[in-house]
Parts: structure tokens; C-alpha cells; sequence
């Protein structure tokens, strides 16, 4: 029994403070986990020092390096810039991904997913990086399960300061997703697309954006706030203005 009774366990504070962090102080720093950009940046410009040459490109990459989803002439273009590893991006998938597949699947909205390598340095594997590559390994061989296979891999983020994801665990979630092409598991161990993904990823950092997630509907920023508990985003501002982007 304690001697002292009464007095705080500041272990059992911090765990429960930790439990009870709000999306809302997350969201209001925008850049949540993507801090020290700078040094990213330099990681990403050493990794790519030396050649011009990111090696394979995938056929399924927009201009941007995003994988797109929806219909061509969709009106609205919803643009997700994530990276796997950021707890977050994690959030942003399971408050939004109702609202993203029903605007894909009415029409209303395509959307590009710009999976980026920023948090390599939160593993001891580089998985910011391998899941990216991932991403396009499953994305070349078509995109119909592609929100599916985020999602799966969303739900078994794993945590950071750990190894990741192992690329035996990459390719279960892929065939748990439906893709079963056989080409994907050499992608996957071989890394086939890391240029690619170091070279969008730096790319996007030029272009200003220092965080993630960050979202974009036809090129404009939304500004993601937290509903009023606090624990999730509001789905609101983005739905908002997927509408207003399709006329609606």
C-alpha cells in the first residue's frame, strides 16, 4: 500500500494525458508529425544527390505523383497529401473515407492520393518510404481496391519509433485487399519505386506544403478542424467544398 495515498502518479497523468490528447490541438498545428522540414528535405535531396535519374516511374502516377481515383471528368478533384506513418493522416482516412468513396462512386469527386515518404525517420526501416512504394505497386496493377487497400493499411499503422510494417506484412495487405498480381511482391521487396517517392516527396515539400495531411479540392486549400468532441475531424469543410467545387 502507498504511503502516500494522496499523492498524484504522475505516470498514470501522463498516460491519461496522452489518452486524452485532442485531434483539435493535432489539427491546429498543422504539420503534426511532419516537423523539422528542413531536415527532411535535406534527407530527401541526399537520397536523390548525385543523378537526375528517380528511376522507375509509375504508369499509374499523375503529374503531381498522386494516384487518382474517380472519374475523368469528375468536376471536383480532391487532392490527400499522407504519409502511412503519420497517426493523423490515420484519423483523416477513417473520419473521411465515407464521404471520398461516395463522392467517387456518384461521380461527384475524383481524388488523387499523394502518398509521401516524410517519416522515415520515425522507423528504424524507412516505412514512410516502403508504404509509399507500396502504394504504387498496388496502384499499377489498377485501382478499383485501392481505397480498400489504404484503408487495411491504415488500421494497421504501426507505431512510430518501431520497425514498421515488415514487406512480408506489405504484401498480406495487398492480397487481404484483393490484389493478387504476382508482380507486386517484387515490387514491394525490391523497393522498385523509392526514387520515385523521394522525388515527389521533395517536390511537394517545394511546392509549400509542410505537412500532412494536407488536402487540396481543385487546387485550394481546406482548412481541417476537429468536430466539437474534439476525438475526430469534422467531415464538414471538405465536404463543403467538394460540393462547391462540383456545383452543387
Amino acid at each position: 500500500m502507498s504511503k502516500n495515498p494522496g499523492r498524484p502518479n504522475p505516470v498514470a497523468a501522463a498516460a491519461r494525458a496522452d489518452r486524452n490528447r485532442k485531434i483539435a490541438i493535432q489539427v491546429a498545428v498543422a504539420a503534426v508529425l511532419v516537423v523539422l522540414v528542413a531536415a527532411i528535405g535535406i534527407g530527401l535531396a541526399v537520397r536523390n544527390s548525385g543523378s537526375d535519374d528517380v528511376g522507375p516511374v509509375p504508369a499509374v502516377a499523375t503529374d503531381n505523383g498522386a494516384i487518382r481515383i474517380g472519374q475523368p471528368d469528375a468536376k471536383a478533384t480532391v487532392r490527400i497529401v499522407a504519409d502511412m506513418q503519420c497517426p493523423v493522416c490515420q484519423q483523416f482516412e477513417a473520419d473521411h473515407a465515407e464521404l471520398l468513396r461516395e463522392s467517387v462512386a456518384d461521380g461527384t469527386a475524383a481524388v488523387e492520393y499523394n502518398i509521401v515518404g516524410y517519416l522515415d525517420q520515425m522507423s528504424s526501416t524507412e516505412y514512410s518510404t516502403r508504404s509509399a512504394n507500396a502504394s504504387y505497386c498496388v496502384a499499377d496493377t489498377g485501382t478499383d481496391k485501392y481505397q480498400d487497400w489504404l484503408r487495411l493499411m491504415f488500421q494497421q499503422q504501426p507505431p512510430e519509433g518501431g520497425a514498421g510494417l515488415t514487406d512480408e506484412q506489405l504484401i498480406a495487405i495487398a492480397q487481404q485487399a484483393g490484389y493478387t498480381d504476382p508482380t507486386i511482391a517484387d515490387c514491394i521487396t525490391d523497393r522498385k519505386y523509392d526514387g520515385f517517392v523521394a522525388a515527389k516527396s521533395e517536390e511537394s515539400l517545394a511546392e509549400g506544403i509542410d505537412g500532412t495531411p494536407t488536402v487540396f479540392v481543385n487546387g485550394e486549400p481546406v482548412k481541417l478542424t476537429a468536430d466539437p468532441s474534439g476525438q475526430k475531424f469534422d467531415t464538414a469543410p471538405l465536404a463543403a467544398a467538394i460540393q462547391a467545387a462540383a456545383g452543387r
